[in-house]
């Protein structure tokens, strides 16, 4: 959920505190919203721990000589359906990781943002704009 859905969400219990029917529904979807959230985290950290373990393998088997040393990774990869089928998912893929790379060395040397901080944060959402199921 966005920063904005949590603050109307906390703007129409404020404007309904009187009943506690509607507050009940917040609270089971707000509880439905974490275990989705928590779910996708997990299948994340999943398919990130195979990723990384795969491509430990191939590091440590070229390392050692075997033969095939990719294959750990692509193996992963075409479990994970992210294996490039074409010369053009091919061309997009390596057009894609020097845009990353340039975008990741320009991110590195911007200088860090000025933040005033220490002041009282201020509340992008106040009223109750969006209306939650009754």
């Amino acid at each position: 959920m966005t920063r904005s859905e949590f603050d109307d969400i906390r703007a129409h219990i404020d404007a309904e505190a009187d009943r506690p029917g509607d507050l009940l529904r917040v609270a089971r979807s707000l509880l439905s919203d974490l275990e989705d959230a928590r779910m996708r985290e997990a299948m994340l950290r999943t398919e990130h721990l195979r990723l990384l373990t795969a491509a430990r393998a191939t590091a440590a088997a070229e390392a050692a000589g075997r033969a095939n040393p990719l294959s750990y990774i692509t193996e992963e990869l075409a479990r994970q359906g992210q294996l490039p089928a074409t010369e053009v998912e091919v061309d997009q893929i390596l057009l894609d990781v020097r845009t990353a790379t340039t975008l990741l060395t320009q991110l590195e040397q911007a200088p860090a943002p000025v933040t005033t901080g220490g002041g009282p944060r201020v509340r992008r959402c106040a009223g109750t704009s969006r209306t939650l199921p009754r």
